[in-house]
């Protein structure tokens, strides 16, 4: 008959299986957007030349406009993903600490 620690870490192995599941998930999420997002742009340079190439304000084209945008878009993925990892993967792995302990 398994004792009680040999339980409690089967169960903590299981959540941390779980967890690093959806940290995959969000990371390919996020990877996935930003991937998305940078090919747009890259595809608009290959082929959307006049397009991106008409002013919005003296000084300031569309194409230097979304390519701010695309910088921007990164900070913003990468602030999804640490607000997601403090306030939800940290806080489990540490109570999956504590209750292993």
């Amino acid at each position: 008959m398994p004792s009680t620690s040999d339980l409690d870490s089967e169960r903590a192995q299981a959540a941390l299986v779980t967890l690093a599941a959806a940290r995959w998930r969000i990371g390919l999420g996020l990877t996935a957007a930003m991937t998305a997002i940078y090919v747009v742009f890259i595809v608009l340079i290959a082929y959307g030349k006049a397009f991106l190439g008409q002013l919005l304000a003296p000084g300031l084209s569309i194409g230097i406009a979304l390519g701010v945008l695309v910088i921007v878009a990164a900070w913003a993925l990468i602030l999804v993903y640490v607000r997601w990892a403090n306030h939800h993967y940290d806080r489990e792995v540490a109570a999956i600490r504590g209750g292993v302990r």
